[in-house]
């Protein structure tokens, strides 16, 4: 079973390697995407700090991810159909865009699961750039 999930992934900490290690076991191969900065660049307002390759050379370093893949496109259908995903992990703030449903039609249509998980309360590349910002202030 092939298990997939996505992200940006930039300022890797606890509560990626938290659900990175629970991703693992869900299946016999796990797989990353990663997206680009072109991709997050259209649904946040500030793109990574950590350029792509980087955050795809860290994940790649972990033991608990088997490949890592990126994608330049908000849609999830892609790259499920090329690493042939059996469950795909999603946050909890998933939503109903038409790229979600889109992947979700996609599948069910091939008796695929979605896991949806809940984001680590501990920390967060958005928590961890405020205590930057905010340190920053200080001086």
């Amino acid at each position: 079973m092939t298990v997939y999930t996505v992200g940006t992934f930039d300022l890797l900490h606890i509560g990626h390697l938290d659900l990175l290690e629970h991703c693992r076991t869900l299946g016999d191969k796990f797989v990353v995407g990663v997206a680009s900065d072109e991709v997050v660049a259209s649904y946040k307002r500030d793109v990574p700090v950590i350029p792509l390759a980087e955050r795809m050379r860290m994940l790649k370093a972990l033991k608990c991810v088997d490949h890592v893949v990126s994608y330049d496109k908000l849609e999830y259908v892609t790259q499920c159909k090329a690493v042939d995903a059996d469950i795909f992990v999603i946050g909890e703030d998933w939503g109903d865009k038409p790229h979600n449903i889109a992947v979700e039609k996609y599948l069910k249509s091939k008796g695929a699961t979605i896991v949806q998980v809940s984001y680590s309360p501990q920390t967060s590349s958005t928590k961890i750039k405020q205590n930057v910002i905010a340190q920053i202030h200080k001086m």
